[in-house]
C-alpha cells in the first residue's frame, strides 16, 4: 500500500510538472476557440462554479475539446446556449471544456485522493461524480432557459397589448417596440430581446429576419405565434394592429384556461395530504375522547 501511494504521488507530481511546463511554453493556439461573435470578452457567469472553473478550462481542457468535430452535437449545444440566453457568457468550446473538466478530471482526482487518503467512499462514487459533472452544464442551461421562459410569459400579454395599442394609434411596429423598450424595466428579458430586434434592424436586417432571429433565440410557442401573425399581416397587407388585438384576446383566453386547469389540478393534488394528515387528525380529535372513556370505564 505504501509503495502504491508513493508511486501515485510521483506520477501526479510528474503530471503536474508537465502541465505547468506545457502551459508556460504553449503558444496562444486557443485564440480562435475563444473568439466571440462580437469580439467582446465573455460576461461574468451567473454561476460561481462556472466562473471558478473557467481558468482551468482555458488552461487544461480547451485545447482538447477543439478536436471534437461532431457538428450535430456542437450545433445542439450552440442552440441550447442561445435559447438559455448565455451566448455572451459561454461559448461552445467552453461548454465542452466544462464537460471534460467536470466529467473526467474531477472524478479521476477524487479516485486518487479517496484511495491515497483513505476517505472510505465506495468506488462507484467516481462514476456518479462523472455523470453529474458531465451533465451539469446542461442542467445550468436548462435552469436559465426555464427562468427566461417564466419571465417572458409573465411580460408577454402586457407587451402585446401595448404593441396593439401603439400600432392602432399610428406607430409602425418598430416604433411601437421602441416605445415599449423605453418604458420597460431593464431587468425584463423580453424588453432586452426586443432591443436586440431593434439593433438588428438598424444593422441592416429586414423586419422579417429580425423577428425570425427573435423566434430562434426564445424558442417559445407564444413567440412563434406572434411572429407568424406579424409575417402574415406583412404578406397579406392586413392591419398589424387588428392582428395583434385578435392575438391578445386569444392569449388572454388561453391564460385564463391555463389558470383554471392549474386550479383544478391543485384541488386534486391536495386530496393526498388531506387523506394522509388532516382527516386522521380530525378522527383523533373527535373519537379519541370517546375511545379513552370507553376503555377507562368512566
Amino acid at each position: 500500500m505504501g509503495i502504491f501511494i508513493l508511486l501515485s504521488s510521483l506520477i501526479l507530481t510528474a503530471f503536474s510538472v508537465y502541465l505547468f511546463t506545457s502551459i508556460l511554453l504553449k503558444q496562444n493556439k486557443d485564440a480562435e476557440a475563444l473568439a466571440w461573435a462580437e469580439g467582446d470578452e465573455p460576461e461574468t457567469s451567473g454561476h460561481p462554479l462556472i466562473e471558478f472553473s473557467r481558468p482551468l478550462v482555458h488552461n487544461f481542457t480547451l485545447s482538447h475539446v477543439q478536436r471534437i468535430k461532431r457538428e450535430k452535437y456542437r450545433a445542439k449545444i450552440e442552440y441550447k446556449i442561445l435559447t438559455a440566453g448565455l451566448a455572451k457568457e459561454i461559448n461552445v468550446n467552453e461548454f465542452l471544456g466544462l464537460q471534460l473538466l467536470w466529467g473526467v478530471a474531477f472524478p479521476v482526482l477524487f479516485t486518487v485522493f479517496n484511495f491515497a487518503l483513505q476517505f472510505g467512499f465506495p468506488w462507484f462514487s467516481a462514476f456518479i461524480i462523472s455523470g453529474i459533472g458531465f451533465y451539469f452544464p446542461h442542467a445550468y442551461c436548462n435552469s436559465c432557459k426555464k427562468k427566461r421562459d417564466i419571465s417572458i410569459r409573465d411580460d408577454l400579454p402586457m407587451f402585446v397589448d401595448i404593441l396593439a395599442l401603439s400600432t392602432e394609434a399610428g406607430l409602425d411596429l418598430m416604433g411601437a417596440i421602441q416605445r415599449i423598450t423605453d418604458k420597460a424595466l431593464k431587468s425584463s428579458v423580453l424588453a432586452q430581446e426586443f432591443l436586440i430586434v431593434l439593433k438588428d434592424v438598424k444593422l441592416g436586417q429586414t423586419r422579417k429576419e429580425a423577428l425570425t432571429s427573435l423566434d430562434k433565440r426564445l424558442d417559445l410557442p407564444e413567440i412563434k405565434s406572434i411572429v407568424a401573425v406579424v409575417r402574415d399581416a406583412d404578406e397579406t397587407g392586413a392591419s398589424i394592429a387588428d392582428a395583434l388585438k385578435a392575438k391578445t384576446k386569444q392569449m388572454r383566453f388561453e391564460r385564463f384556461a391555463k389558470a383554471e386547469e392549474l386550479g383544478a389540478k391543485a384541488s386534486q393534488k391536495i386530496l393526498i395530504p388531506m387523506m394522509m394528515f388532516i382527516i386522521p387528525a380530525v378522527f383523533i380529535v373527535v373519537f379519541a375522547p370517546a375511545a379513552f372513556q370507553f376503555m377507562g370505564g368512566n
